[in-house]
C-alpha cells in the first residue's frame, strides 16, 4: 500500500460513533476498505437511503458516503484511491465536503478522470418530486422547497466550473424535527457543529445565502458518482433527497443494460 495518506476522525451524524478513516494513494478503482471487505462506490451496493447514502456488501455496510463522493466528483478522481473506514460510518465533520476536498488535495496528482458517459431517465413521482438526467451542456440544477421562513423556495444552477463552489455547504436540519429524527434512531451525533439546525426565532449563521440548496447539490453530486463514470448533459433534482438520486442512477442505468434511449 502506498505510504501518501490522509487521516480524518469524527463523529458518524446519525450514529454519533467516532470512527477514523484513512485515504490511501493506491493504483486501481476508487474503493472501500472496512472489515477486511473490498466495496466500490456504486449504485449496485446502496442499501439503505433513510438520512444519508448507505452502501454494503458482504455484511459489511458504510453510512454517510455521499459527502466524500461529491468532493470525489467535484475533483473528478474517479481512480487511485483506497478508503479505510474502521467503523460503519464516514465521520461527518463540520457537515460539509471541505474536509474531504481539503484532505484529497494533500494526495494530488491522481489519473484523469474517464470521459463524460451520456445517460438519460427521468423519474417523478407525482408529486413535485423529480430528478432527470438530460440532453444538453454538461450542468446540475437543483432546486428546493421547504415549508420554513428561513429556507424556503431555492434554486442552484452551475456546470463542473462551478461545483467547488458546492463543497463548503453543510447538512441542515430542523429543531422540530430532532425529537422524531432521535427516536428513529437518527442524528445521534448532530450538533452545532457538523449541521445547521433553522428554528423557528432566529435563523443560523450561513456560510452562504443560498446554502441549504447548495447542500442539497453536493448530495446530487455526490450520489450521482454511484454511476460509476462522470456524466454529460444536464442534472436536474426537484424537492430531491438520496432515494430519489439513486432510483434515478438505477433508472438510467437499467435503460442502458436494455439498449433503450430514454
Amino acid at each position: 500500500m502506498s505510504e501518501a495518506a490522509a487521516h480524518l476522525q469524527g463523529v458518524g451524524v446519525h450514529s454519533g460513533v467516532t470512527t477514523r478513516v484513512t485515504l490511501h494513494r493506491v493504483d486501481g478503482a476508487v474503493r472501500f476498505l472496512a472489515s477486511g471487505v473490498t466495496l466500490t462506490p456504486h449504485v449496485r451496493h446502496v442499501v439503505d437511503t433513510r438520512g444519508a447514502t448507505t452502501l454494503a456488501q458482504d455484511g459489511v455496510r458504510i453510512g454517510m458516503v455521499e459527502h466524500l463522493l461529491a468532493a470525489l466528483h467535484v475533483r473528478g478522481i474517479w481512480e487511485g484511491l483506497l478508503i479505510e473506514i474502521d467503523g460503519e460510518e464516514l465521520p461527518i465533520l463540520d457537515g460539509s465536503a471541505a474536509p474531504w476536498d481539503e484532505a484529497l488535495a494533500t494526495l494530488d496528482p491522481f489519473p484523469a478522470a474517464p470521459p463524460p458517459r451520456s445517460w438519460r431517465g427521468r423519474i417523478d413521482d407525482g408529486d413535485g418530486r423529480m430528478a432527470s438526467l438530460d440532453a444538453g451542456a454538461r450542468q446540475l440544477d437543483v432546486s428546493i422547497a421547504f415549508d420554513h421562513p428561513h429556507v424556503g423556495t431555492q434554486r442552484w444552477t452551475g456546470g463542473p466550473e462551478a461545483w467547488a463552489d458546492l463543497l463548503k455547504a453543510r447538512t441542515f436540519g430542523f429543531a422540530r424535527d430532532a425529537e422524531a429524527l432521535r427516536a428513529a434512531g437518527f442524528a445521534r451525533g448532530a450538533s452545532d457543529a457538523n449541521a445547521i439546525v433553522f428554528g423557528d426565532d432566529v435563523p443560523p449563521i450561513l456560510r452562504f445565502p443560498d446554502e441549504p440548496v447548495r447542500h442539497k447539490a453536493l448530495d446530487a453530486l455526490g450520489d450521482a458518482y454511484l454511476l460509476g463514470q462522470p456524466f454529460d448533459g444536464r442534472l436536474r433534482v426537484a424537492r430531491g433527497g438520496h432515494d430519489l438520486h439513486v432510483r434515478l442512477a438505477r433508472h438510467v442505468l437499467d435503460l442502458e443494460g436494455q439498449g433503450v434511449s430514454a
